[in-house]
């Protein structure tokens, strides 16, 4: 057993929040009181046959937040075919020590997950580690945009959603297909939309890539197009849509507009688009190249904007590691994306409630009740016999970002002091990251 006493609970799904202790044993929520005495925990273990020989360990959460363990739906852990930058033991490691005990990872591996047997391989590795590992499958066999994979036998075999991210669908009829069986199916279908046919150089916005480097860079357009076609699909097949990373102003206020036709419309932010804006390539290089590319700060203001008014449901990391090679590449020809798990709880503290863009309650849905609720898992909340996946964090404790779990270090945010420590992960009812060890 696990008792968490004197912190500060907050639960995305009730908005309740206050002084509580937690009580967890095999991996639920038993109590949830202001004040857990001995007696009280004696008269626990009795209501459900708990051995009095059970140990029980006590954590002092005092001056900290107690929030459901965080939720990224938009993450890269290589694994398999590219296991040399992340695999899904050291990205589950790098999950837990920024917050999150659930993850689900994206198709674009090798085998890309457009078949059961890699959805096998990747359920069975994800088992032995700390957090609950999901995983989407491919929108179209092999990633080639040419044939919608049998969606019902991936999700049978596991699959939580599908995307082919990494690589847009450039095929209205692959879309619109795709749309009709995530309606039927009632699962969410996520896009990258950045229209490849516009873009010379990605990774790197066309406004600075002109000015600062001499190249044509991937125009907002690019993002924007995609965006508009796609919401007018998804409106007119009734589908689930979620619209990956979104980065400009103008393809925000499309999901805006949208979402007054349709229920079934969402969007995801990354915390680098509202942290950090095109200028950050001068300071830092190829650790700032990403797809969709850092924009201009009217951009990164829309972004918040857009998490503030609900337009963007969701926070989610597109955590992309890279080897430390990779990204000693030139601009050009180095891969984009960065890691983003161990920072991202710090990010939104720092850059949306720190500045009073969003409250902490707010942040906590977007960035574990949301994307819960979309992929139809049972996370993102604190009750009394639910799931023990909790993430206890000091909100005003100062870090300076250094060394990483992950086995990669490709972020631009090494060096910064940012608000927002995670003192404990627990997940599945036992500590998978202690600041302590």
């Amino acid at each position: 057993m696990i008792l968490i006493q004197n912190g500060y609970v907050m639960d995305p799904l009730s908005e309740w929040e206050g002084i509580a202790d937690i009580l967890i044993y095999n991996q639920k929520i038993i109590a949830l009181e202001p004040e857990l005495s001995l007696e009280k925990i004696k008269d626990i273990q009795k209501k459900y046959l708990i051995s009095s020989q059970e140990v029980l360990d006590t954590i002092d959460a005092k001056g900290c937040i107690v929030a459901p363990g965080l939720v990224d739906i938009h993450v890269h852990f290589r694994d398999p075919g590219f296991t040399h930058k992340e695999d899904i033991v050291t990205g589950a490691r790098s999950a837990a020590r920024g917050g999150f005990t659930t993850v689900v990872l994206m198709a674009n591996t090798n085998p890309a997950v457009d078949n059961a047997q890699t959805i096998e391989y990747i359920i069975k590795k994800g088992e032995n580690t700390p957090i609950h590992i999901k995983t989407c499958a491919t929108v179209t066999k092999g990633m080639k945009g040419q044939t919608i994979v049998d969606m019902e036998n991936l999700l049978e075999a596991g699959a939580v959603g599908f995307t082919d991210d990494g690589i847009p669908l450039l095929d209205e009829a692959m879309v619109e297909k795709a749309m009709i069986l995530s309606r039927q199916l009632q699962v969410p279908v996520s896009l990258h939309e950045e229209n490849s046919r516009l873009i010379t150089n990605n990774g790197i916005n066309s406004d600075i890539a002109k000015k600062e480097f001499g190249l044509t860079g991937s125009p907002r357009e690019a993002e924007i197009k995609l965006v508009k076609r796609d919401l007018e699909i998804a409106i007119r097949t009734e589908g689930i849509l979620n619209i990956q990373h979104i980065s400009t102003a103008e393809a925000i206020e499309l999901v805006r507009q949208a979402k007054k036709q349709s229920a079934n419309i969402h969007a995801e932010a990354a915390p680098h688009h509202f942290s950090l804006t095109q200028e950050a390539l001068l300071e830092h290089g190829t650790l700032a190249k990403m797809n969709p590319p850092l924009r201009l700060e009217s951009d990164r203001q829309a972004v918040i904007e857009g998490l503030a008014d609900g337009t963007l449901d969701m926070i989610a990391t597109d955590h992309a590691p890279h080897s430390i090679d990779e990204k000693n590449r030139s601009l050009t020809e180095a891969p984009s994306g960065i890691i983003g798990l161990e920072t991202a709880l710090s990010l939104g503290i720092s850059y949306l409630v720190k500045p009073k863009r969003l409250t902490m309650m707010a942040l906590l849905q977007k960035m574990s009740l949301n994307p819960s609720i979309l992929y139809h898992l049972e996370a993102g909340f604190i009750k009394v016999n639910g799931p023990a996946d909790l993430v206890i964090f000091h909100p005003d404790k100062k870090r300076v970002v250094k060394e990483f779990a992950s086995k990669s270090n490709n972020s631009p945010f090494i060096g910064d002091t940012l608000d927002g420590v995670v003192e404990y992960t627990i997940c599945k009812g036992k500590i998978a990251y202690s600041a302590k060890e």
